[in-house]
Formats: structure tokens, C-alpha cells, sequence
């Protein structure tokens, strides 16, 4: 589990087709190389990945046929040349962000990036090669002001279209300049996972509507019997 508060750039070469080492940027590695340890979880670039191999400035991983599929590391001829990385939560950190799990529903692609005086405004959609993905793994989860982890980083939706086929961020300064968001140029691909919480709801949901054929009988005790109240 992560929160999309980013701790360390990072640098990412591949050592075959499934195979990466990550390494972390000088200067900004202390809080990501302190304790890490074989098995442990890393977010790179919203991927959560696990430690093979710990190295003097960074690690081994290993991603399997469907995390290359699914997000940009199947994909690095389109992404920036840097990674976020984010160590796993410990029991008893402060919760910053919003809950992340790493586990990515598909990639998307900038299409503009507006500087304001209070900040940037990044608008993403999809790539025409992972469209359909898109559709099925998240364009139905986007809403205004809810949350959604670009590149791993946890971002508010600022705006939206009705069919969830581009979205808006608002990104403060400090995110910015400490993210890899600074670094992408139009039309790069970027890794997204919306929030967990729409998941679960609409799978509740859809089982309401399976067993009654309607949503009439979703109330504040159905919620409150399935923990969401």
C-alpha cells in the first residue's frame, strides 16, 4: 500500500525483457534507500514492484506479463526519462495522500500542460494504441474531485468529460518540481490507477442490481452492513 507522496526520482534500465534496474537519483535517495530489503515493495512510477536484488543506489525488480502489458514498462520509448518512487507504507505513517495500491488500471497520455500563477493544470487521455483498455479500466472511475494516481503521484481530478475520455489535474508547485511530471513532454505516457474505493462501490453495486434488478433497496444500513458509513 502507497499514498502517492513521492519520495525520489529515479533512473530505470531494462536487463532483458522482464527484468529492471532502478536506480535513485543523487540527492534525493536517502529516504528510499535507508531500509530497503529483499521483498520488499517499491512504487515505480505508480507499479508496485518487488525487491530482488538491493543495490548501493537503488534495486532489481522483476514485472511480470501483464504489469508490461498494463503500464508504461512495456512501453519506455514513450515515458519520461525519469521514475517516482515511493516505499511502501509503515504501520504508523501519516496517510498524506490518498490509499494507492500499485497496481495500475491502464495508461494514459498527456495532451496539454498550462502553467497558472497558483500552479500547473495537466490535461491526460488516451492513447489511441490503449484505448480500449481505457474505457474498460478507467475512464469509468473518473469524477470531478475524486482521486486518481498519475505516474504514482496522488492527484485530485480537477474536471472531466461525461464519458471519462480526458481528465484534468490542478498540480501545485512542490508536486511538480519533485515528480516526473516536470519532465514529461506533450504526448508522453503515463501510468494511472483510480481510486479503490469507486472499485469496491460499483462492485457492491453491481451485485445490488444483480440479485434485485434495481438500486431501491441500496440504503444507509446496506451501507453501513458493508462498511461504507
Amino acid at each position: 500500500m502507497f499514498t502517492g507522496l513521492i519520495q525520489a526520482l529515479g533512473t530505470i534500465q531494462s536487463l532483458g525483457n522482464d527484468r529492471f534496474d532502478i536506480s535513485c537519483c543523487a540527492g534525493s535517495s536517502d529516504e528510499i534507500l535507508q531500509d530497503l530489503a529483499i521483498g520488499d515493495s517499491v512504487a515505480v512510477d505508480g507499479i508496485c514492484l518487488t525487491i530482488e536484488e538491493v543495490l548501493p543506489q537503488g534495486f532489481v525488480a522483476t514485472a511480470s506479463d501483464e504489469t508490461l502489458h498494463r503500464t508504461t514498462l512495456g512501453q519506455r520509448q514513450n515515458s519520461a526519462a525519469y521514475v517516482n518512487l515511493e516505499a511502501s507504507v509503515r504501520v504508523g505513517s501519516k496517510l498524506g495522500g490518498h490509499f494507492v495500491t500499485g497496481h495500475i488500471d491502464g495508461i494514459g497520455c498527456l495532451s496539454e500542460s498550462l502553467q497558472t500563477p497558483n500552479s500547473w493544470e495537466m490535461y491526460f487521455q488516451a492513447p489511441a494504441s490503449f484505448a480500449d483498455l481505457w474505457k474498460q479500466q478507467v475512464s469509468r472511475y473518473l469524477i470531478p474531485k475524486g482521486s486518481i494516481a498519475v505516474n504514482g503521484v496522488s492527484l485530485t481530478i480537477a474536471d472531466c468529460d461525461s464519458q471519462g475520455q480526458w481528465f484534468k489535474v490542478a498540480v501545485i508547485p512542490h508536486s511538480y518540481s519533485q515528480t516526473n511530471l516536470s519532465h514529461l513532454p506533450i504526448g508522453s505516457w503515463v501510468n494511472l490507477e483510480s481510486d479503490i474505493l469507486g472499485k469496491y462501490v460499483e462492485k457492491l453495486l453491481g451485485n445490488q442490481v444483480a440479485t434485485s434488478g434495481s438500486l431501491d433497496e441500496i440504503s444507509p444500513s446496506f451501507l453501513v452492513e458493508h462498511g461504507y458509513l
